[in-house]
């Protein structure tokens, strides 16, 4: 008789990133004391997962 192995459970998404491994931020202009954002959006690599998208511990 074979034995049955249960399939490892999936590894939990990352909070910050809700799985993507990207974030969106947005594209400021401008000096410190002038800034002003505008309505583009650069993506960045999760900090939290590393880009991963999977949940630290």
């Amino acid at each position: 008789m074979a034995r049955v192995t249960k399939p490892a459970p999936a590894p939990a998404e990352c909070p910050d990133c809700k799985g993507r491994g990207e974030t969106a931020e947005t594209v400021r202009v401008g000096s410190a004391r002038k800034s002003r954002e505008t309505s583009d959006h650069q993506t960045a690599l999760c900090l939290s997962c590393w880009g991963s998208g999977e949940a630290t511990d």
